[in-house]
């Protein structure tokens, strides 16, 4: 997963946010089918079942690569074998959302939440939604209705977002806080430590921000532009000019097109 990013945080600019890969995070989360009295198995599905269960995997592959036209048209089909599908109408909505169509995105989430509060992707993913409208205090009612609830299962993700939506509202402290829940619930977690050292890192916490970013950069697999990014931005405040520049090398030689890297090129260090 490509870890999200902030540019400069503060009350007055909120912070820029790459936002697609938590969005297709939330999204493939939110397909998982609810907790019921028992369990299904493969016996206890309908035809209709598993042709809405194929159709939205394949809707879930199309909107992670940004189809979204194709997937709107796989979650159509998921719907009609199975109306009302909670699931469906939840990824309906991110589609509606990542096309700019707001005001169907939030119908959506409402009307599955109307029949169920407690649906926690829902919930996850409507907080998220909201956060992208910067429609701060109503997001946080939504993460914390989720986390509230004892049966959700991925209480990482919630924090996280939470955590990425404070620190775009310029609320460095609690976005620190929130961040530090996220990690301790999922410390292998690329986004999660990527996020919280880019907090730190704007709160001149220089050595703890570099734990973060070196923690990621470590793993190959990892990496990525915004990473390098972040350590050699770090570097750059200790005065390790050394790792600076065997940083900057790494990302002009692997991304020489990325943002980051033609920010380096430019001088322009914390934009």
């Amino acid at each position: 997963m490509t870890p999200l990013s902030f540019g400069t945080v503060s009350p007055r600019r909120p912070a820029r946010i790459v936002s697609v890969a938590l969005l297709i995070a939330a999204a493939l989360a939110g397909c998982a089918t609810p907790t019921a009295q028992q369990p299904r198995t493969a016996s206890d599905q309908t035809d209709n079942d598993r042709r809405a269960s194929v159709r939205m995997e394949l809707a879930g592959g199309y909107f992670a690569r940004g189809q979204y036209e194709t997937a709107l048209d796989e979650v159509k089909q998921a719907l009609a074998a199975k109306p009302d599908l909670p699931e469906a109408i939840n990824l309906r909505s991110l589609i509606f959302a990542a096309m700019g169509e707001y005001a169907l995105a939030e119908d959506g989430f409402k009307q599955v939440l109307a029949r169920d509060r407690g649906n926690a992707d829902t919930l996850h993913n409507y907080g998220w939604f909201l956060c992208q409208r910067q429609r701060y205090a109503e997001a946080y009612q939504q993460f914390d209705a989720a986390l509230a609830l004892p049966t959700y299962r991925t209480p990482g993700r919630t924090w996280l977002a939470w955590g990425v939506c404070e620190a775009r509202e310029g609320r460095l402290v609690p976005a620190q806080q929130r961040l530090t829940k996220a990690f301790e619930l999922e410390p292998g977690n690329p986004t999660v430590a990527l996020n919280l050292g880019e907090v730190l890192y704007r709160q001149g916490e220089y050595e703890r921000a570099r734990f973060y970013a070196r923690r990621v950069n470590t793993n190959v697999e990892q990496a990525n532009a915004a990473s390098l990014w972040l350590e050699l931005r770090i570097e750059r405040r200790i005065g390790n000019m050394a790792n600076m520049e065997d940083l900057g090398q790494q990302m002009r030689r692997k991304y020489p097109q990325a943002t980051e890297t033609q920010a380096l090129n430019s001088g322009r260090f914390d934009e």
